[in-house]
């Protein structure tokens, strides 16, 4: 079981099961929303429960997918693509241990200029 929180504890949630390698995106709308890059792995629905759900705000990035934050603290917590049975949670949302390791690197094409990406991990233009 991993469990994560929001900022302010509102939103908490546990996925059930070993998490999946997270992958880092650099596309400018998670950039936007997070501040920077967007570490996130992707959770079969049936195995995340979400506490505090009234206190989380769901913006329609598109007509796919709704972007979910805390609505008290702010805090990016969700990417959920709609018509998949699968949600991304922030990977730091969680709390320590998550078991796992970064990836790769997805929309790179769209990375800040203020960085550069060093790790040696792949990296996908989209």
């Amino acid at each position: 079981m991993h469990r994560g929180a929001c900022l302010c504890g509102a939103v908490r949630f546990e996925v059930e099961g070993a998490l999946r390698p997270p992958v880092a995106c650099h596309c400018s709308q998670c950039r936007k929303q997070s501040g920077h890059v967007w570490a996130s792995t992707d959770v079969p629905r049936a195995a995340i429960t979400i506490h505090g759900v009234e206190h989380v705000t769901w913006y329609a990035a598109s007509e796919h997918v709704r972007r979910g934050f805390c609505g008290t603290c702010g805090s990016f917590l969700f990417w959920d693509p709609l018509r998949r049975d699968s949600i991304a949670v922030a990977m730091g949302a969680f709390e320590a241990p998550t078991g796992t390791r970064l990836e790769k690197h997805i929309f790179v094409a769209d990375q800040g200029d203020y960085y550069e990406i060093g790790d040696g991990l792949p990296q996908h233009r989209e």
